[in-house]
Formats: C-alpha cells, sequence, structure tokens
C-alpha cells in the first residue's frame, strides 16, 4: 500500500502488537456483546461466525472470576454460559484426540468382550462430559444405547449440562444420565442398585461420603476428555477413579500437556515415550497461554495419572491446525493387576514363568515343599521382567505398561538402553531372507518342541507356529523388528485376511491408521504401537512401495531399481516377473538382467563397499572377513583365474548366489524372496507361507499365539534366563558369523545353548563360510555337526541361496557341571504342576 501513496495506517508501516492486540480486543468484543445481546429465537446452535465470537469473547475478553461465591462452579458457568450452545462449534479443532481416544477405548471393551464372549452389562462414566459430544461421537464405534446399559456423564457446569440433556433427548438415548455435581463427590453406587454399599442406618448422601470408599467399582469405562487440565483439585477426582472402576475396567483420557524429557526418561510404566518431550520455548509459551483460562498444563497432573493407575496404551501428538499444541491419549486400567484372588504377585510369577520357561505355580498349587524345590533346581533363573517388576512393586510404582496387555506376547525391555537406542527406531529387515520351507523340512518341529529363533521380520517366527510347537521364543535386539513381529500377531488376531494381505503381502493399506486404532491396538503392547502410530506413512504412502521400501536392506532393493533403470531393463523385469516356465526366465537372466546385475562396474562401485555390505545386506565385518577367506581358497585364486581381492571376493559371491537361484528357481511362481525385491509386494500366487489363507485361518484362531514370547534383547541374554534343559530347538540364522574368529564370546554362547537346550536339542544355522570355523566349538562344547546344504559346483541349497551352508548341531552330552534336567514331580508329597 505504501507504493501507491505514502503511509496509509495511521500509526505507520510497522503495527505495534500491542496496538493490534487492543483493537482486536475492542472489535472483538463489540462483536460479541452484539450478538449474545440478541434474544434467542430458538434452541438451535449458533452459526459458526457467532461460535466463533462467542469463544473469543469468553476466552480472551471476558473476566473468569466467578460470582462473589468465588467457587469452582462459579469459576465454570463464568467461562462456559455465554458460549454453552457454541462449545461443541468451537471445540472441533482445538480439542484434538478425542474420537482417537474414544476408538482406543471402546477397542479395548470390545476385545475384552470378544475374549470372554459375554453380553454383560456395561457401564460408562464420563468425567467432564460437558455437553455430551464425547458421548455422541462414540456411536462411530459402538451402538451406544445399545453396547452400555448405563452411561452417566457427570459435570460441574449447569449451563452445559443442560446442553447434554437437551442432545440426549434429542437422540432418544434414555441409557444416558446427565449428573451436574463435583465430580469427587460422584458415587457409581447412588445410582446403580448393583453396586449399592452398605450404607449407615440414617441412608443419609451427606454420611455416605464419609464411608471408605471401595478399591474398584463398576464401570467398565471412565473417560476424562480435556477436563483433567481444568480440574483444580485433581489429585483426588484421579484418586476417586479407582473406585468407580471394575477390576477389569479401562480408563481413557485426551487433554494438553507439556513436559520435560528429565521429569521421565527414567521411568519405565509410562507405555513408551516417543514425542513426549517439548522443548522449552514450547512449554512456556502454552503453559503461560493455558493459564489465561484457568486450563494447568503443568505434568504433575499427567505423572500423577500415570502413578496412580497402570498403563495400557499411551500417545503423544501435536494439533498442527492451531500451532502445534501437545496433547496425549492415555488408555490404563487398575495399577493392581487384578486375578481371582487379587494377588498383585501371580501375575509377575506368570510372567515371569512365560520369559524363562520355568513352571507357573497357580495359587491352589503353590505348596512350600514345591516352591522351596523349584528354587533350589535354578534360583538364578528369572527374568528382567520379574525383576523389574519386583522393583516396581517395592518402590509402590505401577508395573511396566507390558504386565497390563490384552496379551503377554511382549516381554519388557527397557528401551532407554543404548543398546537398543543405536539402530534409530529403524528395522532392517522388512522381510526374512530365509527359506521357511527348507527350516520345515529340515526341523520337522512338533507339539512338544520348544523353539528359539532370531526375529528378523517375524516371517520364520509365524512359520514355526504354523507347525503349533509347545512355544515359541522369539530374540531381537532391535526394538523395531520385534515391533513388526507383533504388528503381524495383532493382525492375525484382529484382522479378516484381505486386510492382513493389503498390509503384508501388497506392503500398503489406504486406512491402516483406522485399522492400528480400532483393530490392532487392544493386541499390541503400547511401544509397538506408538511406533506403528508414528510411522502410518510406512503403508499409507501413495507415492512409495509401501513396506517392503522400508527398513535398512530397501538400499539393496533400490540399487537394483537404480540398476534397472540406467540399464534400461524396467520392461524386462516385469517379463521376468512374469515368466510362465522356469526356462523363460532363464533365458531373461542370461541375456538381459545378469550382464547389468553382475558387472564388475556395479560390484566395484556399490555392492563391495562396506558401508553398502551393513547398511543394505546387514553383512557385518567379521562376516566379510569369512567370505574373503573362503575367496582366498578356493579354485579360482589358487589357479590365478580370479584376484585375492574384495571386489572380486564379493562379485563371485553374488555370482555363487543369484546364477544357481536365477537357474533353478522359479521366481514368479515359487521363489517370494526374490519376487518382492523386484516387484516391492508378494503375488497371490508367490507369496510366503505366513500369507497364505490357509495359515491366516490357522493362526487367527482364538489362542493359537499363545505359545509366542516376544524378547528384546541380545540372544545369549535370553537363553541364560531360560531354565535348563527346556529348548528342543535354536534357530541362530547366521549370527555366528558375527563374532571374532576364535574369540571366547561364541565359546560363552555355546555352552549356554548346551545349558538351555534338552539333551538330542538342534541348533540349525546358516553361514557365509562353507566350513565356519565356529563348527569346531561346538563339537567341543557337547554337540555334534552336520552340513544340510553346501553352495558348491552351482548347487541352490534354498530358494534365496544367500548362504553357503547350512548346519544342524545336535546336543549329544551336558557340558560340567551337567545341565541340571528339568524331571517330572512324581513326590506324592508334592502337588502336579499347573502350568
Amino acid at each position: 500500500m505504501a507504493s501507491l501513496g505514502g503511509n496509509l495506517l495511521p500509526f505507520g508501516t510497522h503495527v505495534n502488537p500491542i496496538y493490534a492486540g487492543i483493537a482486536v480486543a475492542v472489535i472483538g468484543s463489540v462483536c460479541a456483546s452484539r450478538l449474545i445481546s440478541k434474544p434467542a429465537k430458538d434452541e438451535r446452535a449458533p452459526g459458526l461466525l457467532k461460535s466463533f465470537f462467542l469463544f473469543f469473547y469468553s476466552s480472551f475478553l471476558k473476566p473468569h472470576q466467578g460470582d462473589t461465591k468465588g467457587t469452582q462452579q462459579d469459576a465454570l458457568e463464568s467461562f462456559y454460559k455465554s458460549q454453552a450452545g457454541a462449545y461443541d462449534a468451537t471445540r472441533k479443532v482445538l480439542l484434538r484426540g478425542r474420537e482417537d481416544m474414544l476408538a482406543l477405548v471402546s477397542a479395548q471393551l470390545k476385545a475384552k468382550v470378544d475374549a470372554t464372549s459375554g453380553g454383560q452389562k456395561r457401564i460408562w462414566v464420563d468425567i467432564g462430559g460437558g455437553t455430551g459430544w464425547n458421548i455422541e461421537a462414540m456411536s462411530q464405534f459402538v451402538n451406544v444405547s445399545e453396547f452400555f446399559s448405563s452411561v452417566y456423564l457427570v459435570d460441574f457446569s449447569p449451563s452445559l449440562c443442560e446442553v447434554a440433556r437437551k442432545r440426549f433427548e434429542r437422540l432418544g438415548w434414555d441409557n444416558v444420565t446427565v449428573v451436574c455435581q463435583d465430580a469427587r463427590k460422584f458415587r457409581l453406587e447412588d445410582y446403580e442398585s448393583g453396586n449399592a454399599l452398605v450404607r449407615s442406618p440414617m441412608r443419609s448422601p451427606a454420611l455416605s461420603y464419609f464411608q471408605k470408599r471401595p478399591e474398584h467399582g463398576g464401570a467398565d469405562l471412565v473417560t476424562m476428555s480435556y477436563s483433567l487440565s481444568m480440574i483444580p483439585d485433581y489429585y483426588s477426582v484421579v484418586d476417586s477413579v479407582g473406585s468407580l472402576l471394575s477390576p477389569q475396567g479401562i480408563m481413557g483420557v485426551v487433554d494438553f500437556y507439556v513436559q520435560n524429557q528429565v521429569d521421565f526418561s527414567f521411568r519405565n510404566y509410562t507405555g513408551g515415550l516417543i514425542d513426549r518431550h517439548t522443548n522449552f520455548f514450547t512449554r512456556s509459551f502454552w503453559r503461560s497461554w493455558f493459564d489465561l483460562d484457568r486450563v494447568g498444563l503443568e505434568p504433575s497432573r499427567r505423572d500423577y495419572l500415570e502413578y496412580k493407575y497402570g498403563t495400557v496404551l499411551n500417545l503423544n501428538a501435536r494439533n498442527k491446525a492451531l500451532g502445534s499444541i501437545p496433547y496425549y491419549i492415555w488408555v490404563g486400567c487398575h495399577k493392581k493387576p487384578f486375578s481371582p484372588s487379587s494377588l498383585p504377585h501371580e501375575i509377575i510369577e506368570r510372567i515371569d514363568a512365560l520369559a524363562t520357561e520355568s513352571p507357573y505355580l497357580f495359587p491352589k498349587n503353590q505348596g512350600d515343599a514345591l516352591t522351596r524345590a523349584i528354587e533350589r533346581s535354578a534360583p538364578e533363573i528369572r527374568s528382567k521382567a520379574f525383576l523389574t517388576a519386583v522393583s516396581n512393586l517395592s518402590a509402590n510404582l505401577p508395573l511396566p505398561s507390558f504386565f497390563y496387555q490384552n496379551h503377554h506376547w511382549r516381554i519388557y525391555y527397557d528401551d532407554q538402553l543404548q543398546k537398543h537406542k543405536q539402530f534409530n527406531d529403524e528395522y532392517i529387515y522388512a522381510f526374512t531372507w530365509e527359506d521357511t520351507r527348507v527350516d520345515e523340512r529340515i526341523l520337522k518341529l512338533g507339539p512338544d518342541d520348544k523353539v528359539i529363533a532370531i526375529t528378523s521380520a517375524g516371517d520364520n517366527i509365524l512359520s514355526y507356529l504354523t507347525q503349533s510347537p509347545a512355544r515359541v521364543h522369539a530374540v531381537d535386539l532391535n526394538p523395531t523388528q520385534n515391533h513388526l513381529l507383533e504388528l503381524k500377531a495383532a493382525a492375525y488376531t484382529s484382522l479378516p485376511y484381505e486386510d492382513f494381505w493389503m498390509i503384508f503381502g501388497d506392503g500398503k493399506h489406504p486406512s491402516f491408521r483406522d485399522l492400528l486404532i480400532t483393530k490392532l491396538s487392544p493386541h499390541l503392547s503400547s511401544r509397538a504401537f506408538q511406533y506403528w502410530l508414528k510411522n502410518v506413512h510406512v503403508f499409507q504412502n501413495s507415492s512409495s512401495y509401501g513396506l517392503y521400501d522400508t527398513g535398512g536392506s530397501r538400499h539393496a532393493i533400490r540399487v537394483f531399481r537404480w540398476v534397472a533403470r540406467v540399464f534400461g531393463l524396467r520392461a524386462v523385469v516385469n517379463k521376468m516377473l512374469e515368466a510362465p516356465t522356469l526356462n523363460e526366465q532363464r533365458e531373461i537372466w542370461r541375456n538381459k538382467i545378469r550382464p547389468a546385475l553382475l558387472s564388475k562396474l556395479v560390484c566395484n562401485l556399490v555392492v563391495a563397499q562396506e558401508s553398502f555390505l551393513w547398511a543394505a545386506l546387514g553383512v557385518p565385518k567379521n562376516q566379510l572377513a569369512m567370505i574373503e577367506h573362503d575367496h582366498a581358497n578356493s579354485a579360482g585364486v589358487k589357479s590365478g583365474q580370479a584376484k585375492n581381492t574384495r571386489s572380486h571376493a564379493i562379485w563371485h559371491y553374488m555370482v555363487n548366489t543369484l546364477d544357481p537361484m536365477a537357474e533353478q528357481t522359479h521366481v514368479a511362481g515359487d521363489n517370494p524372496y526374490y519376487y518382492v525385491c523386484l516387484a516391492g509386494k508378494f503375488s497371490r500366487k508367490c507369496h510366503p507361507d505366513y500369507l497364505s489363507p490357509r495359515n491366516h485361518a490357522k493362526l487367527s484362531r482364538p489362542g493359537a499365539l499363545d505359545s509366542l514370547r516376544i524378547h528384546t534383547d541380545e540372544f545369549d541374554e535370553v537363553i541364560s534366563r531360560i531354565m535348563p534343559g527346556e529348548l528342543t530347538v535354536a534357530v541362530v540364522m547366521d549370527s555366528m558369523d558375527w563374532f571374532d574368529t576364535g574369540s571366547h564370546a561364541a565359546a560363552a554362547q555355546v555352552t549356554k545353548l548346551n545349558r538351555a537346550l534338552a539333551t538330542g536339542g538342534r541348533v540349525m544355522l546358516r553361514s557365509s563360510a562353507l566350513n565356519p570355523w565356529y563348527i569346531k566349538v561346538f563339537e567341543a562344547h557337547g554337540f555334534t555337526a552336520k552340513r544340510h546344504g553346501a553352495r558348491e559346483n552351482g548347487a541352490c541349497i534354498d530358494r534365496v541361496n544367500m548362504y553357503a551352508s547350512c548346519w544342524i548341531c545336535t546336543k549329544t552330552e551336558n557340558l560340567p557341571p551337567p545341565t541340571p534336567e528339568m524331571e517330572r514331580m512324581s513326590n506324592s508329597d508334592m502337588p502336579p504342576l499347573s502350568i
């Protein structure tokens, strides 16, 4: 405007923010006063423009001290009375996460209904429910009038309660009761006859409040939606929820927050810390801003909630529509795990038994003689989960969130340890590189087998579970690899086959976030849920290949795409994926793809680089040294036909891997491992066994995954805490290649395997070497070794053909001191175990 005639603003070219604020305030107050001064012609909610001005006037201009009584109810009325009718219209953008919270708690309730197959009545108490928006919004997820026998909206503002009453009259929901009362004084037994307490003879409501409140009540669901931050005396309200919530009830809270990571970084019971930290500016600004409206964002509110109850799920998010205001959603339950006898140590012992394979003793069988016998047999066998739980209970803290899950697949781990954080929240493998068909043929698992295996992407773990062994322990140091396995297990439990296929077959699902919240969340640990909610783009990014273009191994796949693009092979690759016969595939491989992919140029520039081998293929330096050693001793080097260099070693390894695979396996019809690399997804014809409709039907049955245990730790840390002689199979993949040649650490792990395995137990391993050095270590520690596959003379040992050899090491003897084999309790003085 200055260029058209100078300064047109009365205060110059630069507007003072104070003057601007005063101007906005004056205009806003005039508009608001004009709007609210008009008599209401009907009871309909005001329009959007009027709602905005009412909100602006009530939030920023109108004083909120209340009347001369100065009570909390008067202050609430002062704030809400003028905007009660416009409340819902103005809060949809401000109060984000409410629908997500409702979806999460309804999913938990439905999972519990499915587990019990019950049609019992359900009660919901919504504290600070205001206008009843939450209760109506719940109808997106359940039929409120039928799913709940009773719903109680408790709020202290008469104006908001009046709006709520009109809402439910309009909806015709006679199971909803609006209670205008201080939440601290609300008693469910005053409204539900089945929950009545023994009262004094005088039957005085006032005197009833002096009675000791019970540890739990009859409400299946208690929610607080942006109300905890507005309650001055929040301690007593949080305390009172316990007497409302049933033993197996669920609590849901969504609210604003700000918090520094120093407050919570050492807590193990919060259910994960992703995005919880807020920086200094954010903390200072939003606390000061919300203080103007008596909204408290101090961390102690959330901290006390998490201290008082057990955390089931937890997430931290930002309202990006309004300046990235931090908010959280918390789903919890009673702090004390309720069992039939209400003894918290029972669930601790049970989780310990699941992790260590020690017998779990029900209280009815827990005699002193038997307990002492177990402790004498292996007094040192205790899981890290058990030790952590005991530490928390002794400090009167909640248990880690893993103990409050609906499934006990995932075993507790400390996510703040550097050994877990080193992976930077990224998995390496989006799919497993071991041929499960060969595993099945060699291992022939039976119903008595107890298996321990490295997780990787979990495909092999699921393949073992389809064979119905007694137990499968999945172990991986990288938490995100186990998050991926958890997601697959949850998908089996909650999704129909078509959704399951889209997520893990196609690697993409446009509704993944909705499925995650409404279907998968009750079957995931809090940390896995947090991870996948933060990474929904993996499955919902329409511009990418989806799941199979993620993880560290994506770099190798992208290199192949780059080679195909540079050499103009895209159409050729598609032809190979559609080749109807093996002969046609061979022609395409020999004449088109092989000359480009196995060129010395590609090998020297990319594949032979140590950084690429580790980042893209997960090949550590020790494994690389084994490849170079075998090459140095190969006939080609000795005859002078090949050079003894790293690039030549890698090139020959690639040739020995890919040539037999392309010549002897049909990629389009029966090699999913290379099909997914070329296509970025699986096909209905070519996919891993776990993706078949038959195996989905098998593993989605109730209890089908009860034998799964997921450990996030080093392999030898887990086997050292397994009861001696309990395992029958250990699948270590190529992990032994990672040890330094002749290292004591390798011998120590073999010793632990001997101790954990029963006599006759087997260790299955693959190696990049034809005759790995550590086979002699196995033989020196009570094992006999047999090679079941060797990549010699152009042999293709399996559909992956990535490793030079495959071995089975069978335990034939115990090491001194002998492994204490667990014998059946046959003494008449000792009752039988109930496991």
